[in-house]
Parts: C-alpha cells; structure tokens; sequence
C-alpha cells in the first residue's frame, strides 16, 4: 500500500488526482500541500495549509511520490517575477525537501514545448524548472509535458477557453506526427500521472509527451480461475482405484536394518 504527497491539489489538474488517488485501492494516504483549504473531504485525506515560501522539512511527511501540479499564469502572477517564484522556485524548493526527507519518486506537470531555447515566455520558463530539476539528481524523477489541459475549471480563463473549442474542432486532424497537440483532458492526465506512479519507467529522468499520457490507462488485472473442488480432489474417482497392499518387508526391512546396526558397533 502506498502514500502520496500532491502540492497543488486545488486546481484542475491536482483536484483530480486527489479524487482519484483517495478513491484507490493502492493508497492508503494522501497528503496535499496547498494555500488553501480544498472543498474535498475523504478519510484518506489529509490537507495541510501552508505558504510555499516558508515550508521546511517537517512539513514533507514520507511519501512513495510527490506529484507537483503548480502553476500559475501571468494573469493571476501580474509580474514575471512571481511567475517563476510559483512555477519555478516552489517545485525546486520542494523537490530539494522530497529529496532530504527520501522520497524516492518527484512527479511534475510541465507543458509540451518546454525548452530554454523557446521563443515562447512561458515554454522557457518551463524549459528552465526542467532544466534545473534535472541538476538536483533526484533518486527519480518524471517530467509530465501535456498538451492544452481540458475540463471543468472553477475559474473562467477566455483565451484557454477559445484554444480549447479551436482545438477540439481541430482534433480530427491531428493524425500522425500532430496527434501530440490533441487535447487532453485533466482526468485522463491525472490518471496517467497514477500509472506512472505505479507501473512508469524507473530510470532516473523519464519525459512524457502529451500523446504518451492521452493513451496510459491501469493494467487489466487478470481474474484467477477457480478451479472446482470436484476437480482439486476426485473422490469418487479414488474410491475406484483398487488399495495396493503394502508389503512390510519393502517398507520396513528389518534385516537391512541389522546389518546396519551392527557395522555401527564395530566401529566404535
């Protein structure tokens, strides 16, 4: 049985996994760090409210995985500055704790595209937390790169919103080499993020591009047979084999056992 921390459990993506790994027979906790309460309750769950400028290691309980879902837009940062300090500075930071305290595996959403090199603010940004991550040598780490997320937000955002009607009227085209812009939504990306958890590559540095995770899914697991208890053991079967006599002689040969004892007495 399993234990998970998730930092960021209050948007679309985060609250989905949340529900999802609480509603799992593979963990038995959850633990999500956030700024604010969540509008979730669950026996398996446990929230702690914390500023993610003033968290330290006894804040990071033992977990198998910490699933980083931050993010933030410029929208709601208002300066570049705040926008690296929540998409940068914190999943570092917390991923340097993980580290400290043994959390063997730090799982992040990052976005496709995310290059330093992009001539997109927002992919370099990303570029550059992937980048640095990396440089911390974590025991295992998987970097989550989806296309544009889609579901049911809490917050209207316009321009995600128009992105998303474009794209899904687009979805029919993109076949091939473009199947990687399809959309996807945040419930599929949450459970892709669980079966990484679980059955996902073990080296220490994996990416995982946006076509990859619309397609994961859990194993099937396979039903054992239940083989009959007639079969197991065929009673009347045995009541018509004929008993084969025991001959003492074979079983227990007294004369055998003579010789042997006497070749014991000569030798001490």
């Amino acid at each position: 049985m399993r234990s998970a921390i998730v930092v960021g459990g209050t948007g679309l993506v985060g609250n989905a996994l949340v529900k999802l790994l609480c509603d799992s027979e593979e963990y038995v906790s959850v633990t999500v760090l956030s700024r604010r309460k969540l509008d979730f309750e669950h026996p398996k769950l446990t929230v702690k409210v914390r500023s993610f400028d003033q968290l330290e290691e006894e804040d990071i309980d033992f977990a198998h995985e910490v699933f980083c879902c931050l993010g933030t837009t410029m929208k709601k940062a208002k300066t570049r500055e705040q926008f690296e300090k929540v998409d940068v500075e914190y999943p570092l930071h917390i991923a340097s704790l993980a580290k400290k305290c043994g959390i063997m595996h730090f799982i992040m959403i990052s976005a496709m595209g995310a290059s330093e090199k992009s001539a997109f603010y927002y992919n370099k940004v990303k570029g550059k937390v992937e980048r640095e991550l990396i440089a911390l040598d974590l025991p295992q780490l998987s970097i989550i790169r989806p296309s544009l997320l889609v579901g049911d937000r809490k917050e209207f955002r316009l321009g995600e919103k128009m992105g998303e009607w474009i794209l899904k009227g687009l979805n029919p085209l993109f076949i091939g080499s473009l199947k990687k812009y399809r959309p996807i939504e945040a419930d599929q990306l949450a459970l892709a993020m669980k079966v990484i958890a679980l059955f996902g590559k073990k080296s220490p540095v994996t990416i995982y591009e946006s076509h990859q995770l619309a397609m994961m899914k859990m194993p099937e697991v396979k039903e054992e047979k239940v083989i009959p208890r007639e079969q197991l053991f065929n009673w009347d079967k045995f009541k018509e084999q004929e008993a084969i006599p025991i001959d003492e002689e074979v079983v227990f040969n007294r004369e055998k056992l003579r010789e042997i004892k006497t070749k014991n007495e000569l030798n001490k």
